[in-house]
């Protein structure tokens, strides 16, 4: 079976106070977009290996017992007998980026193995295993828009849609640490609430809506901010970093071909 795996970015992110555990809880709102990796899972007939893997496309920065996708198939495998399975992961959406791309593939890991061998977990339950992998795995159990609070592991559905606008994004070769990230931010809670910014024109989002993120990511690596002015002046009605970086998009009206020099470019419709 191949899968497709799909990227997502942030449309605003708080960081709202910081937990006795060190984690921090966010307020942010998860949007599904159409860039994609490629992940092949089949059942060999023959073999004794746990696994076997290989890639393609943008390198890894982990080795196979590492990969995220193989600790998901761990996961399943502490509840489930789950003959030896063969992936072949194509990957297109750039790692260290804000956009998830890892989590999701573990997520339709669990998706996928629990429909072809039928485990029979709802989607609660895929969730769960899901937030064992990471904050924002769980939402690509839904992969839908979905307002999310806590560490990004608490979903609620959210009434938003972008469909016939158009989205560039570029990731610029710069590695952000997500842990030096948090600790130039000073948590506090927002004045306006994610849901009713995201309510308004998207013309007018650009007032409130925000990424805590972004003053200190931009003030040490300032391309990135580069970036972001870039696509205004390129006519983005709504332009932000994801995540806690690297990769800056910009929401269009119209399909843009707005490729910012020494970055992956990528453009899709919403």
């Amino acid at each position: 079976m191949i899968v497709y795996p799909n990227a997502k970015i942030n449309l605003g992110l708080n960081i709202t106070s910081c937990r006795p555990d060190g984690y921090h809880d966010i307020e942010t709102i998860f949007y599904p977009i159409a860039v994609c990796d490629m992940l092949e899972m089949v059942f060999p007939e023959s073999g004794d290996a746990e696994y076997a893997w290989s890639s393609s496309g943008d390198a890894l920065d982990v080795d196979a017992e590492h990969n995220i996708c193989i600790r998901a198939l761990r996961l399943l495998r502490q509840r489930f007998d789950i003959p030896m399975v063969a992936f072949h992961l194509h990957k297109n959406i750039p790692s260290g980026a804000g956009l998830g791309g890892g989590s999701a593939d573990a997520a339709f890991v669990i998706r996928h193995l629990n429909d072809l061998l039928h485990l029979g977990m709802t989607d609660n339950e895929m969730m769960a295993t899901a937030a064992k992998l990471g904050a924002d795995c769980p939402f690509f159990i839904k992969n839908k828009p979905m307002y999310a609070t806590g560490i990004g592991d608490i979903l609620s559905p959210i009434n938003i849609s972008l469909k016939g606008k158009y989205i560039a994004i570029a990731k610029p070769d710069v590695h952000v640490s997500t842990a030096d990230a948090y600790r130039g931010v000073v948590p506090q809670k927002p004045d306006e609430d994610l849901r009713d910014i995201v309510s308004m024109p998207i013309e007018e989002w650009h007032k409130h809506l925000k990424n805590d993120f972004e003053p200190t990511i931009f003030a040490q690596h300032p391309e990135i901010r580069a970036i972001k002015e870039f696509m205004y002046d390129k006519g983005a009605l709504y332009a932000s970093m994801s995540g806690s970086g690297s990769a800056v998009y910009g929401i269009f009206d119209k399909p843009t071909d707005c490729k910012y020099e020494n970055c992956k470019n990528y453009f899709c419709t919403l």
